[in-house]
């Protein structure tokens, strides 16, 4: 069953699909390919996130070990294991963010409105997902994991914020 995660990676997805539309209207055949790009590295990251997830509650259901460290061991890698998935996803919103800004900003007036949302549905995706990596890792001492998270969500915001403002 597909969660927040899967869902983000979707929408990162279909923000970058939007991006290249928008791209090969406005004739931006780097663009386009940077879009596509994308889109074939995170569309799979949907079903690779919802598998980690299981995985990483059936290891805090059961986790392996005989001793109570080594079964915090256990569940500590299956979340850390768990919360790369999201990151990964919070990385190509930002990626993707960035991208359908430089579209919005450069690209055809006509799907001007259409690379403004990619941007924003993208920070949408990359706040959601490094909302998951500093979920996963609230237990853990992975900080640098989610000060990156945070980071990349952060960058994709501000590329929101731009186009909401042009």
């Amino acid at each position: 069953m597909p969660a927040g995660g899967s869902v983000a990676a979707l929408v990162v997805a279909m923000s970058a699909g939007i991006t290249a539309m928008a791209a090969r209207v406005s004739g931006d055949a780097g663009g386009v390919a940077q879009a596509e790009s994308i889109r074939a590295r995170v569309a799979p990251l949907a079903a690779e996130d919802a598998r980690a997830y299981r995985e990483a509650l059936a290891a805090m259901r059961s986790p392996g070990g005989e001793t109570p460290e080594e079964r915090d061991d256990a569940i500590r890698r299956a979340l850390v294991r768990a919360a790369g998935v999201p990151l990964e996803i919070a990385r190509a919103a930002a990626d993707t963010a960035a991208l359908a800004r430089s579209v919005a900003e450069r690209g055809s007036e006509a799907v001007r409105g259409d690379a403004a949302a990619a941007t924003v549905l993208s920070a949408a995706a990359a706040q959601c997902a490094a909302n998951l990596v500093a979920i996963n890792l609230a237990a853990d001492s992975e900080s640098a994991l989610v000060a990156e998270a945070r980071q990349v969500a952060e960058d994709a915001g501000d590329a929101a914020r731009f186009v909401l403002d042009i």
